[in-house]
């Protein structure tokens, strides 16, 4: 520990009047500025303190403290203390105090306070940062900076240190601290902004390795020493500035190789380096000299082939490709939609599975694996890929020989037979001169020829394509000489195999991506009388549905509806569907299947379903859209499993969500759309929860202006129109925003509106809702499993704006662009609702009711079953 010099300094005025300590230290900061020494010092004292424009300087001019603004452009804006090097230009910072509270003006003061903390105040005697040390009010408390960059706070009379700077880094790594597992370097938000950031620097002593994490996640991670496939190990001359190795920190060339060859180690001073946590991501290492001053010398991730499983299971990444992520030969992606935007997640699969005495091995030639291995005994090559061959497991294996090994690994054994039982991750071509050979097991049939090096016995192919090029002359010359007819006739059955081949693949091309000219040519038959115009669509065929549901078979199965049952399907590529097939029974038929076809290829909104396309014929209609994994919003909230996975913020995100979806329809979409049946499992969630709206087949277009309508024939579901619809057939654009109030209040408290009963009362659960608002206990409507994260200001306004959607009369109902900016303002003034429809209902002993007259309406068309 550095113990700063002793110093003589001035006693602190005493409080006058008896006035409070605040009070007493603002007066001393106004009255007693004269205190301070007109020559450089490196201390704080009791009886002195440091302003906005002062510094304190180590004895040595290495370091300095003070004041400052991240940039030029934000002078007087930001005020932050901080210790940078001397004199550096530009301004080279290595810890900042109040990174997260900086000061608005530049007025301020960095002090001991009364109870022995340094602290940072304001004009108005507030707080932004302080040591939070033990209390004393010993008045020989001293704080100096050292010439390591280290501030200490000490008790000069008892020689301990109290705070140190070194225990509470920011972004930077200085020589003379200890890198242990409760020292992080946390990145600045940005360039110019010292906040917090997304990057963080840490070490796991047990494994001896570091890793970076991003917002907690894992990012990077640095190579096992000694261990061969993966990363490289951290280099000496980073392991001697982290162990604090300050006695020699000079580093001498080393023999071993490194991705940094080209650095002349002996020049690097460590005891002028910093180790920085950038906001980029990186961990980097800076040394400086007299000549360049500083350069940045070493870095990881070097590029984003270095991130953890960046092209994700059985992905390659090279930095020098174009796209950086490929798939092995035999393998494809998960989501291929996705990957030449670059989004890689998923990584890559098998076409085809093993076979066994039929898989063959493909090389790849020194690349790097994170994956875990297993390392077992072999006398050879040989017996090493037969032990990988019959395990059903080994996804790959690489064997190595002593006599020309120049990789790390263990001494102790004469071979290295290692086996992957596991998903092959974070494959990386091009890692470097030693990297090791890998050979990865893949389906024969998915191996063209010359992507192996072994054949299907798994032995090397030396001189195969030399003996194959002479039999195939051999048997050609026998051929022309024995019978020119014979030649022409196996020519001629060859180019028609050849033709067949590649109609083959066009039929099956012209099955799942038909031309826009069928879709056109089928909605002008008479099943399509309408206008139709700017349909693009495609069509698909039957069997090739068939082919992408296995025949409809019940494992694909997703649920049912009043459509009919929904499944799940995959066509050749990989891609995912939802494939809608039209119940024969269905009370909805032509009419509702059209509607989807013709109505929401004109839609795009990330709040809607895509629809890809349609079939229509031996008497089939189907609709099949994008696969969305997490199935529909009705599955989570009334789940009481599944509830607890979608928090507050997941909950108010999909609000906001299905409230842009419906503002889309009815306002900036080409065409006005009202949905006429928006239900909980009518909004389907992706992979990230996003909300999409789904099931157009009861919607209704409007044109120009027009905003209402009216039906003789009333289909939806119960619990969810609105009061003029279900009663009288009138729907208009305030029908959609009585449904959306329903949602919303089903978010809140998790309990279905149709399912709700209140035995006390007979109320639905609007008329809950609205007795808890009456009483001011909205609260207690809430999904108790909400507790741990809800936001009591976003819950009530949720159940203000579910309440405004929901009054009898529509035109107290709010329009949907009034609720998106109800929702998404913290500012915006809610109005007070009235009653809504439907507060009480007919329980199981009572009698007819206010909604009893549902049951007399005869064209009241009602689905149960989640339609």
């Amino acid at each position: 520990m550095e113990r700063p010099e002793r110093r003589v300094t001035v006693r602190r005025p005493p409080n006058p009047n008896n006035q409070p300590s605040t009070i007493c230290f603002l007066y001393t900061i106004l009255s007693c500025s004269f205190v301070l020494c007109c020559s450089t010092r490196d201390t704080i004292t009791v009886d002195s303190l440091l302003k906005d424009g002062e510094t304190l300087v180590s004895a040595g001019n290495r370091f300095e403290l003070g004041f400052f603004n991240p940039t030029k452009r934000s002078e007087g804006n930001r005020r932050y203390v901080g210790i940078w090097y001397y004199k550096s230009n530009p301004r080279v910072v290595v810890w900042v105090a109040n990174r997260d509270n900086p000061l608005p003006v530049s007025i301020g003061v960095f002090a001991i306070a009364d109870d022995g903390n340094l602290k940072i105040f304001d004009a108005n005697g507030s707080v932004h940062w302080y040591t939070k040390c033990e209390k004393s009010s010993s008045p020989s408390r001293v704080a100096k900076l050292m010439d390591s960059g280290n501030l200490v706070l000490t008790d000069d009379r008892l020689a301990t240190s109290s705070w140190e700077s070194f225990k509470q880094p920011t972004d930077t790594f200085l020589p003379g601290m200890k890198m242990d597992e409760n020292l992080t370097l946390t990145s600045w938000i940005s360039q110019d902004d010292p906040a917090v950031g997304n990057f963080t620097f840490g070490a796991v002593l047990a494994d001896n390795q570091y890793h970076i994490l991003r917002k907690y996640l894992p990012y990077w991670k640095s190579g096992e020493p000694g261990k061969s496939f993966t990363e490289d190990e951290m280099p000496p001359f980073i392991t001697k500035l982290l162990s604090n190795l300050s006695q020699n920190l000079n580093v001498k060339p080393s023999n071993s190789k490194s991705p940094f060859d080209n650095i002349n180690m002996s020049t690097i001073d460590l005891n002028n380096s910093r180790l920085t946590m950038s906001f980029t991501g990186q961990i980097q290492l800076w040394s400086k000299d007299k000549v360049k001053g500083w350069s940045l010398i070493w870095w990881k991730p070097r590029d984003r082939c270095g991130l953890i499983n960046h092209c994700g299971n059985f992905g390659i990444c090279n930095s020098s490709n174009k796209l950086e992520c490929t798939c092995l030969p035999g393998f494809m992606p998960v989501s291929p939609e996705n990957w030449d935007s670059g989004d890689y997640t998923g990584g890559c699969q098998r076409k085809t599975k093993f076979c066994p005495g039929k898989d063959l091995f493909l090389s790849l030639k020194k690349v790097k694996v994170e994956s875990e291995y297993s390392k077992v005994p072999a006398t050879n090559e040989t017996d090493c890929l037969e032990q990988c061959r019959n395990t059903c497991q080994c996804q790959a294996y690489s064997y190595d020989e002593p006599k020309n090994s120049t990789r790390r690994g263990d001494p102790t054994s004469t071979t290295t037979c290692l086996l992957w039982t596991e998903d092959l991750s974070g494959i990386q071509e091009e890692y470097g001169n030693d990297g090791p050979d890998l050979h990865v097991r893949v389906a024969a049939s998915d191996t063209e020829n010359g992507n192996t090096t072994q054949d299907g016995g798994g032995y090397p192919k030396r001189g195969r394509k030399k003996w194959t090029l002479i039999v195939g002359v051999t048997v050609a010359g026998v051929m022309i000489l024995s019978s020119t007819t014979v030649y022409f006739y196996l020519r001629r059955k060859t180019v028609e195999r050849q033709e067949n081949r590649e109609s083959i693949r066009q039929n099956m091309a012209a099955r799942f991506y038909d031309s826009a000219r069928h879709v056109k040519d089928l909605v002008e038959t008479d099943q399509f009388k309408e206008d139709k115009k700017g349909i693009d669509l495609p069509f698909f065929d039957f069997e090739s549905i068939l082919a992408a549901t296995d025949n409809f078979s019940e494992s694909n199965m997703l649920g049912k509806g009043g459509f009919g049952p929904v499944y799940k399907g995959k066509f050749p590529g990989g891609q995912e569907i939802a494939v809608k097939r039209l119940s024969s029974v269905s009370g909805q038929g032509l009419e509702e299947f059209k509607n989807e076809v013709v109505l929401i290829a004109r839609l795009q909104h990330r709040n809607l379903v895509n629809l890809l396309g349609y079939c229509l014929e031996v008497g089939e209609k189907i609709l099949f859209y994008e696969y969305m994994p997490n199935k529909s919003l009705d599955s989570f909230i009334f789940d009481p499993t599944r509830s607890v996975l979608l928090d507050w913020e997941m909950r108010f995100n999909i609000i906001l969500g299905i409230a842009r979806g419906i503002l889309y329809l009815h306002q900036d979409s080409r065409l006005r759309i009202i949905h006429r049946d928006l239900k909980t499992s009518n909004v389907l969630l992706d992979h990230e929860m996003n909300p999409k709206i789904s099931d157009f087949g009861l919607a209704r277009i409007f044109e120009g202006k027009q905003t209402e309508g009216s039906t003789n024939r009333v289909v939806g579901t119960y619990g969810y129109m609105s009061p003029e619809y279900a009663l009288d057939g009138y729907f208009s654009i305030k029908s959609d925003v009585f449904s959306f109030g329903v949602v919303v209040l089903e978010i809140v408290s998790g309990k279905k509106n149709t399912g709700f009963y209140n035995s006390e009362e007979a109320l639905s659960l609007l008329g809950y809702a609205w007795r808890l608002w009456q009483e001011d206990k909205a609260l207690d409507i809430m999904d108790q499993k909400l507790s741990p994260s809800f936001n009591k200001f976003e819950i009530l306004k949720c159940i203000n704006v579910g309440l405004l959607c929901v009054q009898e009369d529509p035109n107290d109902r709010p329009t949907m662009s009034n609720v998106v900016i109800m929702l998404g303002s913290e500012t915006a003034t809610l109005t007070t609702p009235k009653r809504p429809a439907f507060v009480i209902r007919r329980g199981p002993s009572t009698s007819a009711s206010s909604s009893s007259k549902l049951d007399i309406n005869s064209e009241l068309t009602v689905s149960l079953t989640g339609r």
